[in-house]
C-alpha cells in the first residue's frame, strides 16, 4: 500500500482524492481531462443547467463508445479466425500434394 501515490482528480468542478499506482497515474489524468474536454462540449452543444445531467450524457457518450468498440473488436476477431482458418487449408493442401 506505501507505493500508491496520492493524487487528486477534479471532475465537473469537484475534486476527488485517490490512491493509485503509479502506473495508473497518467492514464487516469488522461481520463479525467477526457470527461472535462466532454462535459464541456455537451454544455457547450446542449443547454443543461444540471452537472448530474451532463455527467449522465457523458457517462452513456463513453458507455457507447465502449460498447461499439466491443462490437469492432469481435468483427476483428472474426476475421482474423477466417484468416488462419484459410491459411491452414492452404497450408493442408499444399502438404497433403507432398
Amino acid at each position: 500500500m506505501s507505493d500508491l501515490l496520492k493524487i487528486k482528480i477534479t471532475i465537473a468542478n469537484r475534486v476527488y482524492p485517490l490512491s493509485v499506482a503509479p502506473e495508473q497515474e497518467a492514464s487516469l489524468r488522461a481520463s479525467a481531462k477526457k470527461i472535462e474536454t466532454t462535459i464541456q462540449q455537451l454544455e457547450k452543444n446542449y443547454a443543461v443547467r444540471d452537472k448530474q445531467d451532463v455527467l449522465a450524457m457523458c457517462a452513456l457518450q463513453f458507455a457507447a463508445q465502449s460498447e461499439q468498440s466491443k462490437g469492432n473488436t469481435s468483427s476483428i476477431k472474426d476475421e482474423s479466425k477466417e484468416k488462419v482458418k484459410e491459411l491452414i487449408d492452404m497450408i493442408e493442401v499444399h502438404m497433403a500434394a507432398y
